[in-house]
């Protein structure tokens, strides 16, 4: 992969790439919690936890070489368990909305667990985010990389899904500063699935990510209702939802627009303007002028859910002490459209059903860069 045109690899080696291991915690039914941190020796750290395979700080340096974590979390596993709006988390087994938490599979209805209004979300209240994947650091490669595997098995039934599920999921550090997330899961009775990661960035590292500049390579969105359920595609031809150019995300967020007046903001999916190959293409590109951070989102998906952060309302502090309001950190969840289970299948909605004998395998890359200086 070809780093953008305005993009400097992060290039301060440190120490050697590594993994290290700390206790995190117990939870309430007295399972032992770890953090792992992965150390590409340049720059980059991120550490994950057993719960929700939650990644709850990525350190990166800006381009003075002062390091700052880029994502919102919690200090402790308490407010993970207790009150976490998926700061983090593996999400699964079926990412963002599905309508009435009603699939159907084959002709047989299936009721999920509810747990967004009349909707049910990111899997449900007991969704991925919320379980204990167990971890394996991987061998080291030769190529100064390091990752680390984690795994979990969905039972049948588990928050209203048919079958079981076996996921793994690796996180790996390359040494060109990418953050790379390879999911695959196989089942024994045909399912939905639909996996993403759920980071809340700024690349500031403190304070209003709304200042960033966000490009999203996509001329078409999903407009949605009063519950946030897709209606149809819409152009984002001189729309607020036009990010075919870098765009500040604050420009056009007050703007009286239905669709940022439903949401609060933007939380919307787009459908990526690419080709329907297996192959990574370009997903986002999100920059701070004022850091000189960079991160630009590769995907093997069809598509990415933007959400401005509209229902942070300083009710939760993080990890620096630092309250977390409205747009203080954004997320971009590479993915298949919202309630794609209950729309027709086709090349704007491709199918989320997983059959057994087959694979589901899905990629995404996070590339932190530096914006070169003026």
């Amino acid at each position: 992969m070809a780093a953008g045109p305005e993009h400097t690899v992060l290039n301060q080696a440190t120490v050697s790439p590594g993994i290290t291991r700390r206790a995190f915690g117990v939870l309430p039914d007295g399972t032992p919690v770890a953090e792992y941190t992965l150390d590409n020796g340049r720059g980059l750290r991120l550490s994950t936890i057993n719960h929700g395979g939650i990644v709850t700080a990525i350190h990166c340096p800006d381009r003075d070489g002062r390091s700052a974590n880029v994502v919102l979390g919690f200090g402790a596993l308490d407010d993970y368990v207790q009150r976490n709006p998926h700061f983090g988390t593996l999400v699964g087994r079926h990412a963002n909305r599905i309508a009435g938490g009603r699939l159907v599979i084959d002709g047989v209805a299936h009721q999920l667990s509810l747990n967004d209004g009349p909707h049910a979300l990111h899997g449900g209240p007991g969704g991925f985010g919320t379980r204990f994947w167990t971890i394996a650091p991987l061998p080291s490669a030769h190529d100064g990389s390091v990752a680390l595997q984690l795994s979990y098995s969905s039972a049948d039934g588990e928050e209203g899904y048919p079958g079981q599920l076996d996921v793994r999921v690796r996180y790996t550090l390359t040494a060109d500063s990418c953050w790379r997330i390879d999911y695959q899961a196989s089942c024994n009775r045909t399912t939905a699935v639909n996996l993403t990661h759920h980071s809340y960035f700024n690349l500031a590292g403190g304070g209003s990510a709304l200042h960033h500049q966000l490009t999203l390579p996509a001329s078409r969105f999903a407009s949605v209702d009063a519950t946030l359920i897709p209606e149809g595609l819409a152009e984002v031809s001189g729309t607020p939802f036009d990010f075919r150019q870098p765009t500040r995300i604050a420009a056009r967020l007050r703007e009286a627009h239905p669709q940022i007046v439903r949401a609060r903001g933007y939380d919307h999916h787009w459908v990526l303007d690419r080709d329907n190959s297996a192959s990574l293409a370009l997903a986002a590109r999100l920059a701070d002028p004022a850091s000189g951070r960079l991160l630009e989102i590769e995907t093997t998906e069809p598509g990415i859910q933007f959400y401005s952060g509209n229902f942070l309302d300083g009710s939760l502090v993080g990890s620096g002490g630092q309250v977390y309001r409205q747009g203080d950190g954004v997320c971009l969840e590479t993915q298949h459209p919202p309630n794609a289970p209950n729309t027709l299948d086709g090349p704007d909605v491709p199918s989320t059903l997983l059959r057994p004998g087959d694979m589901f395998r899905s990629s995404t890359v996070h590339r932190f860069g530096l914006l070169p200086r003026r």
